[in-house]
């Protein structure tokens, strides 16, 4: 009989929940049985004030107690979960990680911005061919955001800030449409805090952006949809936008107000508002770097989590 073992992880993200269930043969080949996100939104209300609202905690059991039930009905051997920043940096983010363990058994590893930086580096280079030059990856997650300039051999250099989407619209996003004046201290505000990105790009030169799923994975929907692609058929781990496809949607996102922003076809909900500052972001990261190319993985955090696990084994 085969040996096969089922995996599941889980990426307990700032604003999304994803579970990830696979199978793996004896000669480490992947089939994907499950793959689901959830807008949990961990960090709303809560994260800005060094805390985890109780109704984001509520939302975070009720996901997690669906995910079990997964878990359970497809009979996994190894689960592994890992926190981010809404965990690592909330006074009650070790209390969560309790009541996970009492009321649904999954233990919750808490990890630093270091260690998420170098799993997402796992993540995205077994999604794409990261090739000899020097890449910028770039992940924006709800609570932190995670810069890497690696090549397919090797990191270069990798930082975690907290500095992440729901962190920026707390700060910034104070009337909608989003005025002038809130981009321009986004801006600003990014130029005080990435200032050890700047001397690292100076150093080591990236040419090419990759974005890893989230923000990006939207943009990449929202481009397809301009041009009648179905990228739900289309299920490759790597997309190419390019600078003139993005700062067409950035011009057309950040002139409109949610309702309008809902009505763009490939606009999810739980992106509406976070895009508006994530794209105000990658706007400031092109402007002031010399990078000639976006790609887009939608790989991150948890393949990465299963990369190591396989090449452990």
């Amino acid at each position: 009989m085969e040996n096969k073992k089922k995996l599941a992880l889980i990426d307990l993200g700032t604003n999304t929940f994803h579970l990830l269930i696979v199978e793996v043969d004896q000669d480490n080949q992947v089939e994907t049985l499950v793959k689901i996100k959830e807008p949990v939104k961990l960090g709303e209300g809560g994260i800005s004030h060094g805390a985890i609202t109780d109704a984001a905690r509520e939302r975070a059991l009720k996901t997690l107690k669906s995910f079990k039930a997964l878990v359970d009905e497809h009979q996994v051997n190894v689960v592994r979960a890992l926190a981010t920043s809404a965990m690592r940096n909330t006074a009650n983010g070790p209390e969560l990680v309790q009541a996970i363990a009492e009321e649904t058994g999954f233990v919750v590893e808490i990890i630093s911005g270091d260690k998420e930086a170098e799993l997402i580096y796992y993540g995205v280079k077994s999604a794409l061919d990261l090739g000899t030059e020097k890449n910028l990856i770039v992940d924006i997650g709800g609570g932190s955001v995670e810069f890497i300039i690696a090549d397919n051999q090797q990191i270069y250099w990798k930082e975690s800030y907290e500095i992440g989407a729901q962190r920026l619209l707390d700060k910034f996003f104070v009337t909608d449409p989003i005025s002038e004046i809130a981009i321009e201290a986004e801006k600003h505000f990014l130029q005080e805090q990435l200032s050890s990105l700047t001397k690292a790009v100076e150093e080591f030169k990236p040419t090419v952006l990759i974005g890893s799923s989230g923000t990006f994975d939207t943009l990449c929907d929202i481009d397809a949809q301009k041009n009648g692609i179905d990228r739900q058929q289309d299920c490759c781990p790597e997309s190419d936008l390019s600078l003139g496809c993005f700062y067409e949607i950035y011009e057309d996102i950040i002139r409109k107000n949610k309702a309008e922003r809902l009505a763009i076809p490939g606009m999810l909900e739980m992106r509406v508002d976070m895009i508006v500052v994530a794209s105000v972001l990658i706007d400031y990261i092109l402007e002031n770097n010399d990078l000639h190319k976006i790609r887009v993985s939608s790989y991150a955090l948890k393949e990465g989590m299963l990369n190591q696990i396989l090449s452990q084994a």
